[in-house]
């Protein structure tokens, strides 16, 4: 137990601190566990309400400095890509689109003659 009573105060401050970050760690990982719950399971209508609270879960914690922003942007990534695989299971029955037509090769255009510059004319001053 420290002595000074700036040490003190520290002790709880960080006790406090703790407190706040360990539920700020919670609720983001209780928002994570929905959306894979709803990605996994058979409800695919409540994925994209559960991605968007997620998505605000991770950015709250980033704010806070709970997690570092470049693991919430990794994590947001990897939510879309999740929610988008959820979805394309869903319309994989869909038609596949006809094959283009291959381009022909587009005849280049023709140079353009460039135009001499003209010598610049100098106005003689008037003299006093």
């Amino acid at each position: 137990m420290p002595i000074i009573k700036s040490a003190k105060k520290r002790v709880r401050v960080a006790k406090k601190a703790a407190v706040r970050n360990s539920k700020t760690k919670r609720s983001l990982k209780s928002a994570l566990k929905a959306f894979h719950h709803t990605v996994t399971g058979s409800d695919k209508k409540k994925t994209a309400a559960a991605q968007s609270s997620a998505q605000s879960a991770i950015d709250k914690a980033a704010k806070k400095n709970v997690i570092h922003k470049n693991k919430a942007a990794r994590q947001k990534s990897q939510l879309a890509a999740k929610a988008k695989a959820a979805a394309g299971v869903e319309k994989k029955a869909a038609p596949a689109k006809k094959a283009a037509a291959p381009k022909k090769a587009a005849a280049k255009p023709a140079a353009k003659k460039v135009a001499a510059k003209k010598p610049a004319v100098k106005k003689a001053a008037p003299k006093k």
